[in-house]
């Protein structure tokens, strides 16, 4: 028996599958005992300190190539800041615990941030109000919709649904707080304290935590959440930031202090609209630039404006990158060396401006403005009705310049009912609540009595705040007056917007009756159920409710109030110092305050200092260019505008008020005043007529023609319109070209232009005589832009009334650069050539890869040396005739200028303009020629842009000193009201 138990052990142990068995049994016993300690001895240690590791790519970013000016200047760089960034690298089981995770995170981020003095980026469209309410941050329509289209997830904005494309403020908050988006609140299963305790949340959110919650969201959204994509929170913050998130890193998972650049400009406002500013890419930039291009993403840094824009392909660095290892916490706990690409750094590029010349030119543009407004100023309330006979002598009135100050938003009138409001903001405000009260009580009356005042019956206050409430409160605010559905032939339309022979009143009830309203926006009634009475009360309703709300009436009532005596001057002036807006520290405030200086002596003496600019009042002048060119290669050397902006304010982290407040300054600093503003040309356009009337030969150099003050008044068939009064109403009598171009004589060149309309048979013919003309401009480059690199309005040449045409008038319209190129032509004997503003690329090293050059447009070969001798004789004629305007120059530099003016109304004072070139330089100094254009918008008279030139002129010859050039105050020296000559 034992035999046999033996051998059966000896068998059962022989087998190979039993010794599997049995060492499968150890080696599970080993791994329970092992487990057994991970897990229960030391399973709380591991836990703590338990470290997932991945591999992610990191993108390390480039850096915006350099812009210099001429001189090697850096007018914009790059400065090395810290930001506070954010990835979402989390792990969630469910939605609802990643929006309160995350929501959690970003709120103590950005709890974080603003205890430390800083504030978190904000490119988002909504910001928190004056009134402490959600509120767009610009009154830009397109922007608006471009913004709830990508809000709701929409390529374009027609996808738009009905709620969405008017979703309010507070409706895109809502919205995006809701599940559906970014889990600020639940409504089906709301967070419990306990869950949001949890995840340090509040259980009620501020409006400005609610929304940096929301902007952080959305900054994720845009890339999608991507694990280990970094989106910014926050850019340049302070040393406090940077340690106070460095200190916190093991409890704000995927946020890192990031070193980045700032774009960083010193070119100051004069250098602005030719630079420009950078910002972060649109959608629709990211479409157009992404197509083919991998270094843009949604988080690029683009040109928005000026060269930044315009050399964008340029300038845009290539990110490099590098995979790194990362911890679960989110942090970088090795790097890949093997696998690293550095950034490449943008190119650069070389401007052909002299920035020094641009700001002096920029300074002397802005001092002459100013003393223009002074010498036309008056102490009264409004333009003296005597000077309005002749449009050259309009008089400023010093109220039209105090209600400036409210109506271009210099003084902030929101601050007049804040509870720490001065005395002087509590009579404005006052003052503005009687009237206000009174204002609405007589609309509301005139809107509801039988007896309404017909519309030309009421006073010039009483229709401008009908005009307000009509056209702009109703119609173009809030589209409720629908101008679509309005028929401007219709016989009421006409009564009332024409005639003014029947009352608002009676005009609205007929809109009321005619489908003129828009229902949807006074009711959620189907306006199939409101009768045309039911209409018209609801529109009175909503004129009730919303018009005391609106800053432009207020403005409006302001206006009145000034010129009613209910608001004092003084009052004005005091707040400009309450507000900070003027220093309390200087001279003139101890004795305004005591009473020794009047608010008319306080006004002048601060547009004289310059602490209020031309571009703060937004009067007639209040802007002006000047560009300055070299006409051998179309460099442009100067290419001002006024007023400009400080840019640094606009790139980077958007300063939104600021941006805002230029996008509705009536001064329009965006709108470029050299490459964008249209007018006539004025006299300045003759030289074309001369060469015109030369080279066709209906005159030649010994031609003499009688001026005898009026063009036109022995031709019979002329129209009234081709009558043109000389400027010089007693006549020059006879003139032959040169004469003709030195006293700017409009019979002259009147004649000149109905001559090239007569045929063999001395037949006139209208279209003959513009045709020339118009081949004429063109062999000076003035029926194209100018190929300069910036924004530029299309030129337009006259096509119609031939004879006005021929002074600059008609249909003209050029913008300063295209008449600085156009005087370069004529330096150059008809060689017109493209401008430029570029010199060349390089790269980061210095080493150049593109040296721009100019295109040559065409050359007037059929244009006589002997015709541009007549010409500069005469253009140099205007100059010695004028020895006022034009001293101080070497005997070695010749200055050639044709000044002019240009009417647009009879209510406004004409444009002032001088184009011109110099000849010399080159044989005597280090400086070259040069051929200039400038422009005063409502400048009075062409010697205001003329001493502008000259000033521009000494400084860049350096005939004299910069202390004698620039002022740093306002300049009256040989301002005019009228015209000389022109």
């Amino acid at each position: 028996m034992a035999k046999k138990i033996k051998k059966a052990f000896i068998r059962f142990f022989s087998r190979r599958g039993l010794i599997l068995v049995l060492l499968f049994a150890v080696l599970a016993l080993i791994l329970l005992v092992r487990l057994f300690h991970l897990q229960i001895i030391r399973g709380k240690d591991y836990a703590n300190s338990f470290t997932v590791m991945t591999t992610a790519t990191r993108t390390l970013k480039s850096t915006r190539g350099n812009i210099y000016d001429v001189n090697g200047k850096v007018i914009a760089s790059n400065e090395l800041a810290n930001n506070v960034t954010i990835e979402d690298n989390g792990s969630y089981d469910t939605t609802r615990q990643k929006n309160l995770a995350l929501n959690g995170e970003i709120y103590r981020l950005t709890k974080m941030i603003r205890s430390n003095g800083d504030t978190p980026s904000h490119d988002f469209h909504i910001i928190i109000g004056s009134d402490g309410n959600y509120a767009f941050d610009t009154d830009n329509t397109t922007t608006i919709q471009r913004f709830r289209a990508d809000i709701y997830g929409y390529q374009t904005t027609d996808e738009l649904k009905a709620g969405e494309a008017d979703a309010s403020p507070d409706k895109i908050v809502q919205d995006l707080s809701g599940s559906k988006y970014y889990g600020l609140t639940d409504s089906d299963e709301p967070y419990t304290a306990e869950e949001l305790a949890e995840y340090g949340l509040p259980e009620k959110l501020t409006k400005e935590e609610a929304l940096d919650i929301i902007v952080v969201r959305y900054q994720l959204s845009l890339v999608s959440y991507q694990r280990y994509v970094a989106v910014t929170v926050a850019t340049n913050v302070s040393d406090s930031t940077v340690a106070a998130v460095k200190e916190n890193t093991d409890s704000l998972q995927g946020v890192e202090i990031a070193e980045d650049y700032i774009r960083v400009y010193s070119g100051g406002e004069a250098m602005a609209p030719v630079v420009g500013y950078t910002g972060k890419i649109s959608s629709d930039e990211l479409e157009d630039y992404g197509s083919g291009d991998t270094r843009y993403n949604s988080n690029s840094i683009v040109g928005k404006a000026g060269i930044e824009k315009a050399m964008e392909s340029t300038l845009q660095g290539t990110d490099g990158s590098e995979e790194v290892t990362i911890n679960n916490l989110g942090k970088v706990v090795s790097e890949n060396k093997d696998s690293l690409v550095q950034p490449a750094k943008g190119n650069d590029v070389y401007l052909t401006i002299d920035s020094e010349l641009q700001k002096a030119a920029y300074q002397i543009l802005e001092e002459r403005i100013a003393g223009i407004l002074l010498t036309n100023m008056t102490d009264a309330k409004s333009v003296d009705a005597a000077s309005l006979a002749d449009n050259d002598t309009i008089s400023i009135a010093s109220y039209d310049c105090y209600n400036a100050l409210i109506e271009n938003s210099i003084i902030d009138i929101d601050k007049f009912s804040d509870d720490d409001a001065t005395e002087a903001e509590k009579k404005a405000q006052t003052a503005l609540d009687t009237s206000q009260t009174n204002t609405v009580n007589w609309i509301t009356g005139q809107l509801s009595s039988d007896s309404a005042s017909r519309y030309s019956d009421l006073s010039a206050e009483q229709k401008a705040v009908f005009d307000y409430v009509i056209s702009d409160f109703l119609t173009t605010e809030y589209g409720i007056l629908d101008s679509s559905s309005m028929k401007t032939d219709d016989a009421t339309y006409q009564a009332y917007f024409k005639d003014g022979s029947i009352s608002p009143r009676a005009f609205l009830q007929y809109a009321a009756n005619n489908s003129w309203i828009n229902v949807a926006k006074l009711s959620d009634k189907d306006s199939s159920y409101l009768t045309s009475d039911e209409i018209y009360q609801a529109v009175l309703d909503f004129i009730s409710s919303h018009i005391t709300g609106e800053k432009v009436f207020h403005k409006l009532l302001y206006k009145y109030l000034l010129q009613d005596d209910a608001l004092e001057p003084k009052v004005i002036m005091q707040i400009l110092y309450d507000q900070g807006i003027l220093s309390k520290d200087d001279a003139d405030y101890a004795s305004f305050e005591s009473g020794a200086t009047s608010a008319y002596q306080l006004l002048y003496n601060k547009i004289y200092s310059l602490e209020i600019t031309p571009a703060m009042l937004a009067l007639d002048p209040c802007s002006g260019s000047i560009v300055i060119t070299d006409p051998d290669t179309g460099q442009v050397r100067a290419c001002v505008s006024y007023p400009g902006y400080d840019n640094n304010r606009l790139a980077n982290d958007m300063d939104t008020d600021y941006y805002n407040k230029l996008n509705t300054d009536l001064s329009t600093p965006f709108y470029n005043k050299a490459t964008q503003q249209l007018t006539a040309p004025g006299s300045p356009f003759k030289p074309v007529m001369a060469a015109a009337g030369l080279t066709e030969g209906v005159i030649d150099g010994s031609t003499l023609i009688d001026c005898t003050g009026v063009f036109g008044k022995d031709i019979p068939f002329l129209s009234d319109s081709d009558r043109v009064a000389c400027w010089n109403s007693n006549g020059h009598g006879y003139l032959n070209v040169v004469g003709g171009i030195t006293n700017s004589c409009n019979v002259f060149f009147c004649t000149v232009g109905f001559d090239l309309g007569l045929d063999s048979n001395q037949n006139y013919d209208q279209d003959t005589a513009l045709a020339k003309e118009q081949k004429y401009a063109a062999m000076f480059g003035l029926n194209e832009g100018t190929g300069i690199e910036i924004s530029e309005s299309d030129p337009h040449v006259s096509d119609s009334l031939p004879i006005p045409s021929s002074i600059g008038q008609g249909t003209h319209q050029y913008t300063t650069t295209q008449l600085a190129r156009y005087a370069a032509t004529i330096a150059d004997r008809g060689v017109c050539r493209d401008l430029t503003l570029i010199d060349k690329t390089a790269d980061s090293e210095g080493n150049t890869l593109k040296q721009n050059e100019t295109k040559t447009l065409s050359t007037a070969n059929s244009i006589s040396s002997t015709t541009w001798d007549l010409i500069d004789e005469g253009m140099a004629g205007v100059v010695s005739n004028d020895a006022t305007v034009w001293p101080g120059f070497s005997s070695t530099i010749t200055v050639y200028a044709k000044t002019g003016t240009a009417q647009e109304s009879m209510l406004r004072a004409d444009h002032g303009l001088v184009i011109g070139f110099t000849s010399g330089a080159e044989d005597s100094t280090s400086y070259d020629d040069v051929a200039f254009a400038v422009r005063i918008a409502n400048g009075y008279s062409s010697t205001n842009a003329s001493l502008v030139a000259r000033d521009a002129l000494r400084y860049y010859f350096n005939l004299d000193s910069e202390e004698n050039i620039i002022m740093k105050h306002a300049n009256t020296d040989s301002i005019t009201k009228k015209i000389v000559a022109d």
